[in-house]
């Protein structure tokens, strides 16, 4: 049983110290100073005016002298279309995209993205949501088309906000090692996955493989399933300045972070088969590990203290590269907390995929 507890620390410590290490190690590139091609900005909301309120005038006031806000309006009943309206007449980079209840289609974000794509007039596509601020007036210049024509998707981070309590703590914990694993394996040449909140890719990318026809049955997905079919070693860039961030509002209901975890748990299944793998392995060994940890304290003193002393060991190698980890993803206030949330966020992760496999199956994306 210790044989085994100490294969899956083994286990563990590859994707700690030949995977995340990588993303700890690299140096981050500062914010280019001449802006490029034009840029279209996509934001697809649905009842989202005082987000929109909010946040919209931090995309519309970006450092580029050159781009498009594209908002696609999906059938918002809440006075999204009136705020609008008259905020296109102040901007002439504002573009309003409706998608009406009369209209043929397919409910879903997906639809509302495609239609953003199809009214957007430049190649290169940036994409938020409604919910998000940039972190500073040079988000686009960081996100902007590189000068290596190969280069066909870009991948951003996105933090959540700090708010109270333990939910809070537990969304932005998860979120940190979400991208950690996304923004690692990207940079290790398997790109996995992006986060809609803050990505961008080419038009020509997008209309070349039929946008999102091949997923377009289930409600999420627009974002790391697009990067998971059409992303390899050789056309997508990691881009980590805190400059080019996007904060976003997180849940604010254990309901509602479910829901949302539900609907990235139906994606996942849609992963290629050696990313299923690689992330289904790091799981099921962190599984195994805290499961022959808690065994072991059932039986000799002896073993209790070797077990005791694999799970420090654990913890101790973690602690040392972590924390750099969770300053440069803008997390720093949760590293006296990590050894906590890492359990926590593990066995909250692994009930809500069993609720996700045995719930409900119909999900909206809002």
């Amino acid at each position: 049983m210790l044989a085994t507890l100490a294969f899956c620390l083994v286990v563990q410590l590859y994707y700690v110290l030949f995977v995340h290490l990588k993303l700890a190690r690299i140096k981050v590139e500062d914010v280019p100073n001449t802006p490029g091609k034009p840029i279209s900005v996509i934001i697809c909301a649905r009842n989202e005016i005082e987000n929109l309120k909010q946040y919209l005038p931090t995309v519309l006031n970006q450092n580029y002298p050159d781009f498009e806000v594209v908002v696609v309006n999906d059938r918002s009943w809440d006075g999204t279309e009136e705020f609008l309206e008259d905020l296109e007449k102040q901007h002439h980079h504002l573009k309003i995209v409706k998608v009406l209840d009369n209209d043929k289609f397919i409910a879903g974000k997906k639809f509302a993205v495609t239609m953003g794509i199809k009214a957007a007039k430049h190649e290169w596509l940036v994409f938020t949501d409604a919910d998000c601020t940039p972190a500073s007036e040079n988000w686009l210049l960081d996100m902007q088309q590189p000068d290596d024509e190969n280069i066909e998707i870009v991948l951003g981070y996105s933090p959540y906000l700090k708010k109270g309590g333990l939910l809070n703590a537990l969304i932005r914990f998860e979120t940190f090692f979400t991208a950690v694993n996304y923004l690692s394996f990207a940079l290790k040449g398997m790109p996995y996955m992006g986060v809609g909140r803050n990505m961008a890719y080419k038009k020509s990318l997008f209309f070349k493989n039929k946008g999102f026809a091949a997923h377009m049955h289930i409600p999420s997905g627009d974002d790391d399933l697009f990067v998971n079919a059409h992303a390899n070693r050789n056309n997508v860039l990691v881009r980590l300045n805190k400059e080019s961030h996007v904060w976003s509002e997180p849940n604010k209901t254990w309901k509602g972070y479910l829901r949302q975890k539900k609907r990235h748990f139906g994606a996942g299944k849609l992963y290629k088969s050696k990313h299923k793998f690689i992330l289904s392995i790091q799981i099921i060994f962190q599984f195994l590990f805290y499961a022959f940890f808690a065994a072991c304290m059932f039986f000799s003193r002896e073993c209790q203290y070797l077990g005791g002393g694999i799970l420090a060991l654990s913890i101790f190698i973690r602690c040392l590269i972590y924390p750099k980890l969770l300053k440069r993803l803008n997390y720093s206030d949760l590293r006296w907390w990590f050894p906590i949330l890492d359990i926590l966020l593990f066995f909250f992760l692994t009930l809500n995929g069993f609720l996700a496999m045995f719930g409900k199956k119909k999900v909206n994306w809002k």
